[in-house]
């Protein structure tokens, strides 16, 4: 049997599908430090294997030896996580100024691509004219060359 079990983690508030959901946020969590303790401790060796640490050992003993659904659960269990309803009015902004944010992030991208094109586009006319201003040489020759 797993333990924790559903009815111990949702302590009779929640159902499963919100337990689910928090053990899938929490576990995200994890992984996400996980990759960050991981690629400080890539950044960390210097490549001599005599005088480096393992890499292993940069990393905490728990992200690295235990899946991170297995730490989250364990952590909503033991309380370290705690599940939180929000009101259904504030969920609902909170959503809205994440979509903004990422409208506003996007506009200012696309904003960014604009003025690079039109400044390529300038260099480009710019280019063009400074060709047309110089005079073509053009040589003449009787031989003919095959490839």
């Amino acid at each position: 049997m797993i333990y924790p079990t559903i009815k111990d983690l949702s302590k009779g508030e929640y159902n499963r599908y919100e337990v689910a959901l928090a053990a899938a946020k929490c576990a995200r969590i994890i992984t996400n430090e996980y990759v960050r303790q991981r690629v400080e401790a890539e950044k960390a060796s210097s490549g001599n294997k005599e005088s480096d640490k393992p890499m292993n050992a940069m990393i905490d003993r728990e992200f690295r030896d235990e899946k991170a659904v297995k730490i989250a659960i364990n952590r909503i269990y033991e309380g370290k996580y705690q599940i939180v309803h929000k009101d259904p009015d504030e969920q609902e902004r909170a959503e809205k100024e994440i979509l903004s944010r990422i409208m506003s992030s996007m506009d200012n991208a696309a904003r960014r691509d604009e003025e690079a094109f039109a400044e390529e586009e300038k260099e480009e006319s710019d280019d063009e004219k400074t060709t047309e201003d110089t005079e073509e040489i053009v040589f003449e020759s009787d031989e003919t060359v095959d490839f």
